[in-house]
């Protein structure tokens, strides 16, 4: 005799329609990858058919959890003064999108480094979970997360992606990049070619990129002069500032690659204050595609980081840690667009 349902349909309802139990039909309907997509679909159709809809109060006070997570933006200097960099705001987007099909709800905060971010949400219990966006001196940030991993707070954040990683990480292959783009210039007849950023154990995913960078001249018999390497933080002031060094120091460079879009349309603006024509005199490479890089002109080269991807591994990797599965750290590649900066 089949089961008989009650007005209002319920997990166990589904799963003994699917043929699965509750607890698959609870993972499934969280969008968990630990569920097969087919039998994802199955029950994903039978709760629509049943007009089924998760009760987040119920399923928060079985699994002691608020189905929330928390999205934490670090300061980063912006001309605006908003101190977002554009590029985690646009991947804001396909954070968002990953946790609302997962029935999750977003928590958006904007944290300062030296506030006691790591204390406030691990005891708060406002979130399930922290996804930390910027951090701007690594050898600061390592600490707060060295106490977020004591307290067995579940967190993961975007960054350099390492063997000896504090925590799961998803990140661009940032030294792939760094090669494509040298690859690129160097296809382009360039041989002197600047770095624009502070490459060192402070900001590790700028040191990925240079280090790129010096394989692509390395391979190609480029001698590799450390003078054309010149710190700056992820900002058009800094960006001018390294290009006005560069020829106030009387060096020879034929092309730039910046660590940032916001240090490449920096360098931009100061090549144009000091005569030289972009890419005729200097070909240009950013990083980030933000918004405004096909924007400038000439329209910037850059490095496109997988926005989409790179926020539906963020999602995934903090949840498998709540159902204690394993949470590996993702490498995303990245691609060149072409434009105007660089001769396209």
């Amino acid at each position: 005799m089949g089961r008989k349902r009650s007005t209002k349909p319920t997990s166990f309802d589904i799963a003994y329609l699917a043929g699965v139990s509750q607890p698959t039909v609870s993972r499934a309907l969280r969008g968990s990858k630990a569920v097969s997509l087919a039998t994802r679909q199955r029950i994903e159709a039978i709760a629509q058919e049943l007009h089924y809809s998760v009760d987040k109060n119920a399923s928060s006070l079985r699994s002691q959890r608020s189905n929330t997570l928390a999205l934490l933006f670090f300061e980063d200097p912006t001309p605006d003064g908003a101190n977002i960099n554009p590029f985690f705001l646009s991947m804001l987007g396909s954070i968002t999108r990953a946790t609302a099909n997962r029935g999750l709800d977003l928590l958006i905060s904007f944290q300062k480094m030296e506030d006691d971010w790591h204390v406030r949400y691990q005891d708060s219990h406002r979130a399930d979970g922290l996804i930390l966006l910027g951090y701007g001196d690594y050898t600061l940030y390592e600490s707060r997360l060295n106490k977020l991993v004591a307290s067995g707070t579940d967190f993961v954040r975007w960054g350099s992606v390492h063997d000896d990683n504090i925590g799961a990480v998803v990140g661009s292959d940032n030294f792939g990049a760094g090669r494509l783009a040298g690859e690129h210039l160097l296809s382009k007849g360039r041989r002197r070619i600047a770095f624009l950023g502070q490459a060192d154990e402070h900001y590790p995913e700028f040191a990925e990129r240079y280090r790129g960078l010096c394989a692509a001249l390395d391979e190609a018999g480029v001698a590799i002069d450390p003078v054309l390497q010149r710190n700056a933080l992820s900002s058009e002031d800094d960006g001018r500032a390294a290009v006005q060094a560069l020829v106030s120091a009387a060096c020879s460079f034929d092309a730039i690659f910046a660590a940032s879009d916001l240090i490449a349309i920096g360098a931009l603006r100061a090549l144009a204050e000091t005569g030289k024509r972009v890419p005729q005199d200097v070909a240009l490479i950013g990083f980030d595609d933000i918004p405004a890089a096909s924007l400038t002109s000439p329209p910037l080269t850059t490095i496109s980081q997988d926005l989409k991807s790179g926020g539906e591994r963020l999602v995934e990797s903090l949840l498998a840690s709540f159902e204690d599965r394993a949470q590996p750290s993702a490498v995303i590649p990245a691609r060149l667009m072409v434009r105007g900066s660089t001769g396209a």
